[in-house]
């Protein structure tokens, strides 16, 4: 089985890279790595947002064929029932920001008949990974990380997500139109509230991650 393992960022990923030696590709750094040439397992570092994540995969998928992509990163949750640093499986992501203001009233681009907004994982980890279950969730792919109390009402009263990225959506949009089975997991870094640094456990987030991520590829990869 060949695999893409798609990140934002080389720190999301950095651990996972060097133990298992990935293949990387990066275009922001506009680089290309060679890893183990046993390891059926490729990484593509895509940037952050919504843009980069979209446009590096549809020129990666161009010309290369792949069995699964898996997303791995970061985010923050709206669901304080989640305890920071959980990796958990995105089963539904949505942008959010996609549409038109009405007054008060948003109108997504799906009402307004010119595309799709929501998007399901076309592959479930149960699939490929029976050793651990993950906590399944929902999420938003924004431009703007929310930190304010208002904004995050708003996008509750719409959509009441879990979680919160900046690429989630992107992905499965690229891997769906390259009808290439998608996977999104994640580790919770933060809450979505009004900033505050002192509180993000991005490091252990990061952590948690790489180590399911390295057991997983030893299983599927």
């Amino acid at each position: 089985m060949k695999i893409l393992v798609v990140a934002a960022t080389r720190e999301e990923i950095g651990f996972l890279v060097d133990s298992c030696q990935l293949s990387v590709v990066s275009l922001q750094e506009n680089i290309q790595t060679t890893g183990n040439t046993q390891q059926t397992a490729h990484a593509l570092i895509a940037g952050v947002g919504m843009v980069a994540t979209a446009f590096a995969l549809g020129r990666h998928l161009a010309t290369q064929q792949y069995d699964l992509a898996i997303n791995l990163g970061i985010a923050g949750s709206f669901d304080r029932n989640i305890p920071l640093g959980t990796v958990v499986e995105v089963t539904e992501d949505t942008f959010t920001e996609l549409g038109a203001e009405d007054d008060n009233r948003f109108i997504t681009l799906d009402a307004l008949g010119f595309g799709q907004t929501k998007f399901t994982a076309t592959a479930q980890l149960g699939e490929y990974y029976k050793e651990e279950k993950l906590w399944k969730v929902t999420a938003a792919t924004v431009n703007t990380v929310h930190g304010e109390e208002a904004s995050i009402a708003k996008l509750h009263q719409r959509t009441a997500p879990q979680l919160e990225s900046m690429e989630g959506a992107a992905f499965f949009y690229a891997c769906q139109q390259s009808g290439v089975p998608a996977l999104q997991i994640r580790a919770v870094s933060n809450y979505v509230e009004k900033r505050n640094r002192d509180a993000w456990k991005i490091g252990l987030a990061v952590k948690n991650l790489n180590t399911f991520a390295e057991r997983l590829l030893s299983v599927v990869g």
